[in-house]
């Protein structure tokens, strides 16, 4: 337990838990892990500047301990106007049922990858922890992050990945298991089909990095935590047990989805965003999906199913909504972001 004692005193928390930084819940959920001696995590890809500047405020006004701050680091994709136009075409039938004009402009949050205007942000801001999804960022900003004084954690899920971010000097490594829920951190693959389970990963990773790993994806209880450990982790990412807080603040029809959902109820799918991520099998993913070949590259496809989506959960409908999830949904319950902390730090070895 050695590796573990350590890695959460550099930290600064008590408890070896952490709550994976999703889109859509902000700084409620993050503030309140955090003040119950978790590792709060604050999304940030689809925020401005000014937007993570005003939940950081936030999330400092329930508590001072520290909390994470995530970002996108992946490459925008070229336009590729047959795929687009194919893809509209593809969706034609959903606009026509819902009476909307697929030609009206959209609005919607950019998913930008971690630049240097978010990177003057943290060297603002200076969380206690950085982490990133789809690799890391160039040398340059990276080193801006480090300099700022940062703990720098970003997902693997291979043993490539781990020693890929190993040698660029990472804190601590997140072995994200097949089994969680939202986008794949891939990076050095683009094998959907052979992305590798949780209780293969964490033990490989650990044997493979000398830095301390954090264990990802079907963790919904203590079980699962005390299982992590057992595997060599040094703490724990958590992820749809968190979404069912009522700090999460999620939509009505991603809620009641939760609720309903069973273990066979996710799949890996790319029609969401263009990139494969696991979540509840909706209506737009059983019928283009779960992986499309004509569906834009990240993050393309979103923009045309946003006035989809906007139309249908106005009619309580989560039919081509993310609703992201992972594999343990069945094991979530409605509970308080510090009692469910706690709950989960029950599974840590004494």
């Amino acid at each position: 337990m050695t590796g573990e004692t350590d890695f959460v005193r550099r930290i600064g928390i008590v408890h070896p838990i952490i709550q994976a930084p999703m889109v859509g819940p902000k700084a409620p959920l993050a503030a309140a892990v955090s003040a119950a001696g978790g590792l709060g995590s604050l999304g940030c890809a689809a925020l401005t500047p000014d937007q993570i500047r005003a939940e950081v405020g936030a999330i400092r006004a329930v508590t001072e301990a520290p909390f994470n701050l995530n970002f996108f680091c992946h490459e925008p994709a070229a336009p590729d106007p047959a795929r687009e136009a194919a893809w509209q075409a593809a969706l034609a039938p959903y606009y026509a049922e819902l009476g909307l004009d697929p030609t009206a402009p959209v609005a919607m949050a950019n998913r930008a990858p971690f630049d240097a205007a978010m990177a003057e942000v943290v060297e603002d801001l200076r969380p206690r922890v950085v982490s990133f999804h789809f690799g890391l960022p160039a040398e340059p900003l990276l080193r801006r992050v480090r300099e700022a004084g940062c703990l720098i954690l970003s997902s693997a899920t291979t043993v490539r990945e781990a020693r890929w971010l190993a040698e660029r000097g990472v804190d601590a490594v997140i072995a994200q298991g097949a089994e969680a829920g939202g986008h794949r951190g891939m990076f050095l693959t683009e094998a959907v089909a052979s992305q590798i389970g949780t209780i293969a990963l964490v033990p490989q990773i650990a044997d493979a990095v000398a830095v301390p790993v954090i264990a990802a994806g079907g963790i919904g209880d203590a079980r699962g935590v005390a299982a992590a450990f057992a595997l060599g982790a040094s703490a724990v990412q958590v992820g749809t047990a968190y979404l069912r807080c009522p700090e999460a603040g999620l939509s009505a029809p991603y809620r009641a989805a939760l609720s309903t959902a069973r273990d066979e109820d996710t799949a890996l799918t790319n029609v969401l965003t263009g990139r494969p991520a696991r979540g509840l099998l909706t209506r737009v993913v059983q019928e283009l999906g779960p992986i499309s070949a004509i569906a834009p590259a990240f993050p393309g496809a979103a923009v045309a199913l946003q006035p989809l989506r906007t139309a249908a959960e106005a009619q309580g409908s989560g039919d081509f909504s993310p609703l992201w999830s992972g594999q343990a949904v069945g094991l979530s319950r409605e509970r308080p972001a510090a009692e469910l902390t706690r709950l989960l730090a029950g599974g840590v070895p004494a």
